[in-house]
C-alpha cells in the first residue's frame, strides 16, 4: 500500500487511528493560531487588487471538487458579460517564478491541467503563480473585472470579497483531526466563517455523515462528460 493509501485510510477511518501524529496536529494547530494573530495584528499585511476576488477552496487535501465549481463560476460570471480571471496555483505543472498568463494551446506539463481546464472553456484570462496577490493582479491589468481563485481559502495574504469552502459529500471531512492526524487544513469550524458551502456530489456515492453550519449551503451533482486527452484534444 503507497504512503497516499495509508494516509487515506487513516484520514477517513476512525479517528485513533492517528493516535501518534496526534501531537504533530496540535503543533500544526498552534501554528495556525500564531499565522491568525499575526494577521489580524497587522504583522502580516492583507494585499488588496483593484477587482472583487471571489476565492473557492477546501478544507481537506485532495480533490473536493472546487475546479469544476469555480469552472461553473466564471462560466456564470462570463456570461453575464463580465470580464473573468481565474487565478490558480498550477499544480501539476513545472512553471516556477513569476505569475504565468495560460493560453489554450499551453503543455500541460508546464500549467497544468487545471489551467488548461479553465483556459480552454474560454475565460477571459487564467493565470497561475504562486503568489495569489501577483496573479490576481496580473490578471486585472489584463481587463478582469472579477477573479475567481481556484483554490486559495489558506491564502491569506490575498484580499477577498466572497468565499466559497468546496466539501466532498462522499467523504466529508474525515476525522476531522488537522494535517498530518486528519485531512484538514484548517479547523472544521472555519466552514462557518465562509460565505457558502458547496456539498459536491457524485451519481451513485452516498453522503457523508456530517453536519454543515454555514450561512449558505448549496449541493452540486457531478456527472462524468466527455475525457479529453489534453496533448492531443
Amino acid at each position: 500500500m503507497s504512503l497516499d493509501a495509508r494516509l487515506q485510510s487513516v484520514w477517513y477511518g476512525p479517528a485513533w487511528r492517528s493516535l501518534p501524529l496526534w501531537p504533530l496536529a496540535l503543533l500544526y494547530r498552534m501554528i495556525l493560531a500564531l499565522r491568525a494573530l499575526a494577521y489580524r495584528s497587522g504583522l502580516f499585511r492583507v494585499e488588496h487588487v483593484d477587482v472583487p476576488v471571489i476565492v473557492v477552496g477546501n478544507l481537506t487535501v485532495g480533490g473536493t471538487g472546487k475546479t469544476p465549481v469555480a469552472a461553473w463560476l466564471a462560466r456564470q460570471l462570463e456570461a453575464r458579460g463580465r470580464r473573468v480571471g481565474v487565478v490558480l496555483r498550477g499544480y501539476g505543472g513545472s512553471h516556477r517564478g513569476a505569475p504565468r498568463i495560460v493560453a489554450p494551446a499551453d503543455d500541460p506539463g508546464i500549467t497544468g491541467d487545471e489551467a488548461l481546464v479553465h483556459a480552454r472553456r474560454g475565460v477571459h484570462v487564467v493565470v497561475i503563480g504562486a503568489d495569489r496577490v501577483a496573479a490576481a493582479g496580473l490578471a486585472a491589468e489584463q481587463g478582469a473585472e472579477v477573479v475567481v481563485c481556484d483554490d486559495g481559502l489558506q491564502h491569506a495574504r490575498l484580499a477577498r470579497d466572497y468565499e466559497i469552502a468546496v466539501v466532498d459529500g462522499a467523504r466529508g471531512l474525515g476525522n476531522r483531526w488537522l494535517l498530518p492526524a486528519g485531512p484538514l487544513r484548517e479547523p472544521a469550524r472555519e466552514l462557518e466563517s465562509v460565505h457558502a458551502v458547496v456539498v459536491t456530489e457524485r451519481g451513485g456515492e452516498g453522503r457523508a455523515d456530517f453536519a454543515v453550519h454555514s450561512p449558505m449551503l448549496l449541493r452540486a451533482q457531478f456527472a462524468l462528460g466527455d475525457a479529453v486527452n489534453l496533448l492531443t484534444g
